[in-house]
């Protein structure tokens, strides 16, 4: 049984670690962005920002006046057993939510879309969005906490199969241009995209793939690693780098992720992870064991299983 408390104090440690401590894969990418950057105020600005991240750590302040929207996502082990079910997650993670917004603090950016109320403390209808996931042979449950920007760098279009390659790429930069121009995003980013779904899941997918993977992984289908590393590449040739200024290193990498669409489409979501990349996890045992890191490892062979059955099931089932 694991119990609300040890989900509660965990959550609130990682909703501290999110704000404060950016994760090592995506300062490893940053730094080689500030070896390899052409420009040269976009050199300086990545180089005051990897001084604004070690001032933040050593202060055990946020690291960005704006601390995002701060949301969940949640995987379950098929075995696992929570104290008071679900439910009880739940309003364990809302009162997280509340109690870091006081401590870390981080500021209460979750208002009502018409009365513009608020409660001051990034809880309110639908918020903290709370995703789930599920995995086999498990009895442990992993939080993830990202606190994402809420207000800019994302879209979806919805392409064709007859624009092919060729269409994602082309939708790819004008994104990027646009964000860059018209400061929407903030470089340089970790960049996801989603390829097919419903429109709903497109941009969940493209959100996912910017936020739940680290910099260097890439999709196990070959082709669509391939095509990570060329829509990276091309990011960082159109002549924007830090903050939208003149540079080489507007994009720190790329990732994709895909599901089953649509028969006449190909819907495209592209999201920019600003340059906070705020995420953290941790995996809770049912022995009461906490063990935390920085890589989600949301994107299993089972999440992206194509067939009906799981093989494990599958094998039982002939047997």
């Amino acid at each position: 049984m694991i119990l609300l408390s040890t989900l509660q104090q965990t959550a609130e440690k990682l909703m501290a670690t999110a704000a404060i401590e950016i994760p090592e894969d995506y300062l490893g990418g940053l730094r080689q962005c500030a070896d390899t950057e052409k420009g040269d105020l976009s050199a300086f600005v990545i180089k005051a920002m990897l001084d604004n991240y070690e001032a933040a750590k050593e202060d055990r302040r946020a690291m960005c006046g704006d601390t995002g929207c701060p949301r969940w996502y949640v995987k379950i082990g098929n075995d696992a057993q929570v104290e008071g079910g679900p439910v009880a997650l739940e309003a364990a993670l809302r009162r997280a939510t509340a109690n870091a917004t006081a401590d870390v603090p981080l500021r209460p950016n979750r208002v009502h879309p018409l009365w513009r109320t608020d409660h001051n403390n990034n809880v309110g209808i639908g918020a903290p969005e709370i995703e789930y996931a599920f995995h086999p042979d498990a009895d442990w449950i992993e939080l993830t906490t990202v606190h994402k920007g809420g207000l800019f760098g994302s879209d979806y279009r919805m392409l064709f199969p007859a624009d092919g390659i060729e269409g994602i790429k082309r939708f790819y930069l004008d994104t990027l241009i646009a964000f860059g121009k018209r400061g929407l995003a903030c470089q340089p980013a970790i960049v996801g995209v989603g390829l097919g779904g419903s429109k709903d899941i497109c941009m969940v997918l493209g959100k996912q793939a910017a936020c739940l993977r680290v910099v260097g992984s890439r999709n196990p289908d070959p082709k669509i690693a391939a095509l990570e590393n060329e829509l990276k590449e091309l990011g960082n040739s159109i002549g924007m780098g830090a903050m939208g200024f003149m540079g080489s290193s507007m994009v720190v990498d790329c990732h994709i992720e895909v599901g089953y669409c649509h028969t006449g489409g190909m819907p495209m979501s592209v999201h920019m992870f600003c340059l906070s990349s705020r995420r953290a996890c941790a995996r809770v045992h049912a022995d009461g064991r906490v063990s935390f890191r920085t890589d989600p490892m949301w994107f299993t062979d089972y999440l992206r299983r194509e067939g009906v059955e799981w093989p494990e099931q599958a094998a039982e089932a002939a047997e």
